[in-house]
């Protein structure tokens, strides 16, 4: 008999095929509005739900769903899901921890050399038909701390390393045994310690503004913050202010609170490079995203351990 799958996900389209050409069933709700009339009209032969982060799944949602056995979210991140519900109910829920790293790390470093090397206004400007040569800080040889060494930070630290020859640090919750890096116990201690601190850990209550203004003040005047993961580790009202303030001198951000609202303070600024949250997308990684989600799915209900468990 062939499983069905709630899809609430936007950015995987093209490669949806891959699970109905395995034979799959496929519901489409890629909107609040297609999502609340899905679960209502086909709740009874829902058995999986692919989602991301952000658009999670809720208790209440679980709770309607009474055949759902798994949820797959893709991406790393898997804050906005309800995994106290989903464990009451032995639901496994899986991630796509590592899948779109390579992606999301060149975008760090595009946001990054984007900013330092004033890239967005210089080419603004040269359209305008001006012929404005501001100097520009170097990027090789800075000093660059990550927060989150996963797949992601990982690839960053790989990329930062040996293509820009950067000195790399991080901080994670322990020290891991098996990077050449130094890290650091709080997110404080990095900033000190760095010319650029990029945030590349899930977001959710354990990292909710990890970043904040002391952090912020730490990183100084001559510092600049990337953030590809979740905008709530960082807090927005003060990393605002320390952008107008001079405290740091500049962000790099592809991720935001409420989006697709940015907020008119980022906008305004000069020393702001901003993308719509974009950095996991491109074909490759959506086609290794959905590969990832087949073969945790044909694992799952193979009655096989899944390849990437958050509750299993």
């Amino acid at each position: 008999m062939s499983k069905t799958v709630l899809v609430l996900v936007e950015t995987v389209d093209d490669y949806l095929p891959l699970l109905e050409q395995a034979g799959y069933r496929l519901i489409r709700a890629p909107s609040p509005q297609r999502r609340a009339q899905a679960i209502a009209e086909h709740a009874e032969q829902i058995d999986a739900v692919l989602t991301r982060g952000p658009l999670g799944l809720t208790g209440a949602e679980i709770q309607a769903l009474p055949k759902l056995e798994i949820i797959c979210v893709i991406g790393a991140g898997y804050e906005q899901v309800d995994l106290a519900a989903a464990k009451a109910r032995g639901i496994t829920v899986t991630n796509g921890a590592g899948a779109n790293a390579g992606p999301v790390a060149d975008h760090a470093m595009a946001l990054l050399l984007a900013m330092l090397r004033d890239i967005p206004r210089a080419d603004a400007s040269t359209r305008r038909g001006e012929w404005n040569r501001v100097i520009s800080p170097s990027v090789s040889g800075k000093r660059l701390g990550i927060i989150g060494l996963g797949a992601i930070g990982q690839a960053i630290a790989k990329r930062a390393a040996q293509g820009f020859d950067m000195s790399v640090s991080y901080h994670s919750r322990t020290p891991r045994g098996d990077v050449p890096y130094t890290w650091y116990d709080s997110p404080l201690q990095l900033a000190q310690a760095v010319d650029i601190l990029v945030i590349a850990t899930p977001g959710g209550a354990g990292t909710l503004h990890l970043v904040d203004a002391p952090v912020l003040e730490a990183l100084g005047g001559e510092g600049y913050l990337v953030n590809i993961a979740r905008a709530s580790v960082v807090d927005t009202q003060a990393l605002v202010q320390a952008l107008q303030t001079g405290v740091i001198a500049g962000a790099a951000l592809d991720v935001f609170d409420d989006e697709p609202a940015v907020p008119e303070a980022l906008k305004v600024l000069g020393n702001t490079v901003l993308t719509p949250h974009v950095a996991g997308q491109s074909p490759e990684a959506a086609r290794d995203t959905v590969t990832l989600v087949l073969r945790n799915l044909q694992a799952f209900f193979a009655g096989e351990p899944v390849l990437t468990p958050v509750l299993s």
